[in-house]
């Protein structure tokens, strides 16, 4: 089911763009602050993910524990820390989005906490295994890049001021989107981390999801902006 929503998504994004953030606009039904979008969408993937993990048989053994960890340092950051940090000033949400949003992370939480606490086997020997090692460090990676590039957007704007400039330093000299390169890599460790189907579906679906939002963020950049660096990528530096 994973794999096919994300076909089907990255299908449906090839045609149209996702209206929030710096492409938010009109017909798309109510709409939330951004804040409030971002908190209701996310919240699942610390809330149920908690809930459906406790439910597992190996919920106290050592390494579902610490892949447990793992993804609660990206999801309480993207949950809480990350739209607590964005400005009152930030475009609102469809709140078709944030329900969409929402409806997708209960139904990964389940899918990806349901493997690590009873389908899946993690003896505490699996925290030396080279895939869990390179995972977690490939994790870390990308959550740092991700934080980074969040981080480097947000200091573009004094406060009070309001509107988009080119941004410059770290991974933004190479790509458009180095905060959707970041998470995509953060997934694709995690899949590796857990060498789990569940993992790998979902590291697909990241993909599916930021892939074509970031060639729509760089074809943003590039209309808006007619000094925007022409050597800069959309996504992975100096390839796409």
């Amino acid at each position: 089911m994973m794999f096919a929503l994300a076909a089907a998504t990255l299908i449906a994004l090839a045609f149209v763009v996702a209206p929030y953030g710096r492409h938010a606009r009109r017909g798309w039904g109510p709409s939330v602050p951004a804040r409030v979008g971002w908190i209701a969408m996310e919240s699942p993937a610390v809330l149920a993910f908690l809930a459906f993990y406790l439910q597992g048989r190996h919920r106290a053994e050592l390494a579902p524990l610490v892949l447990l960890g793992l993804w609660l340092a990206h999801y309480v950051h993207r949950a809480l820390v990350f739209p607590l940090a964005m400005p009152a000033s930030a475009a609102r949400m469809p709140a078709v989005i944030a329900a969409t949003g929402f409806a997708f992370n209960v139904f990964n939480a389940w899918l990806n906490a349901r493997w690590i606490s009873e389908l899946g086997r993690y003896p505490d020997s699996w925290l030396l295994d080279p895939r869990f090692a390179c995972g977690a460090a490939v994790f870390f990676l990308g959550m740092a890049a991700n934080v980074r590039a969040d981080r480097r957007l947000r200091a573009l704007r004094a406060p009070g001021e309001t509107g988009y400039k080119i941004p410059r330093g770290g991974l933004h000299e190479y790509v458009s989107s180095p905060n959707y390169l970041g998470e995509i890599v953060e997934w694709l460790g995690w899949a590796l981390a857990t060498w789990s189907l569940p993992g790998l579906a979902f590291a697909a679906y990241t993909i599916a999801n930021l892939g074509p939002r970031a060639l729509h963020h760089h074809a943003w950049f590039r209309r808006t902006f007619p000094d925007y660096p022409r050597r800069r990528k959309a996504l992975v530096p100096f390839v796409l």
